[in-house]
């Protein structure tokens, strides 16, 4: 009984390390090129008509 809840609660500690690491690793990178080409950096000649 004491090895199944150490072995639920080490699984779930895995899953909550996993999901900081991957937080704090999104957290680091530069933001992507895609974002920052579609910002309107040249006067946004290209206006739909309505």
């Amino acid at each position: 009984m004491l090895a199944r809840r150490f072995t639920i609660v080490c699984l779930l500690m895995s899953l909550f390390g996993m999901f900081f690491a991957i937080l704090v690793a999104e957290a680091g990178r530069s933001p992507r090129t895609w974002d920052d080409a579609s910002s309107c950096q040249f006067g946004c000649v290209n206006h739909f008509r309505r």
